[in-house]
């Protein structure tokens, strides 16, 4: 049966209109997304057949432009469409933290940092370079490296943070592995990086490792 010939308040978009995003299932959202379905099958059944395809939203979010376009119904423009939609989240997260201050914030932080290294297949190190009010100046990635480690220079970070005139600086890096916890490695750079900064006056407020569940917060664990 088509969604059209479905009880108005049981359609996906109508729904979404008359009581909010909320309340719909993955399966309900992703079909909005999708629009039409294929023969024979709705775009609610084909989002359904899509979610146990690949486990979750996420892992269909996150999956490459080859995996994503082998599935029935998807295609190179479906692929754009959904990343135009991922980065526009991205930006809304970065626009509305940048109005804040990260440390009266730290939710909302670990959302967009979360936001914007999570799903990448080698590990990233990115910095939010902040100023005297703990604002957001600007968030780069500074450092790319393979899928289990990454290299850290800190005279670029010093030298970064020097041309953002920052006053203090979170630093993040994702785990690809999925397992959030530091390292040895990853507590010492941390420490090299705090020195560095230090001599030239610029506060280390945070180092957040994104993985699997809830981001990682030095600063929360105890290990700044």
């Amino acid at each position: 049966m088509a969604i059209t010939d479905w009880p108005v308040n049981e359609r996906p978009r109508e729904k979404l209109l008359l009581r909010g995003a909320q309340v719909l299932s993955d399966a309900e959202l992703l079909a909005i997304f999708l629009r039409t379905g294929v023969n024979g099958r709705s775009a609610v059944d084909l989002a359904r057949d899509l979610l146990i395809e690949h486990g979750s939203l996420r892992a269909l979010f996150e999956c490459s432009q080859d995996r994503f376009t082998q599935s029935m119904g998807l295609g190179n423009a479906k692929y754009a469409q959904l990343q135009a939609v991922l980065e526009m989240a991205r930006r809304h997260l970065h626009e509305s933290l940048k109005k804040k201050s990260v440390v009266n914030s730290p939710d909302s932080t670990r959302d967009f940092l979360t936001s914007r290294m999570r799903g990448y297949q080698r590990e990233v190190f990115a910095c939010l370079f902040l100023d005297n009010r703990h604002q957001i100046i600007e968030y780069e990635e500074l450092f790319q490296g393979t899928i289990d480690s990454t290299a850290v220079y800190p005279r670029e970070v010093v030298k970064t943070a020097l041309f953002h005139n920052a006053a203090a600086v979170i630093f993040a890096h994702n785990h690809p592995s999925g397992v959030n916890e530091p390292s040895d490695a990853d507590k010492q750079i941390t420490r090299k990086l705090k020195e560095a900064l230090h001599l030239v006056d610029i506060r280390v407020l945070d180092h957040v490792i994104v993985g699997e569940g809830q981001a990682f917060s030095f600063a929360e664990n105890g290990l700044l």
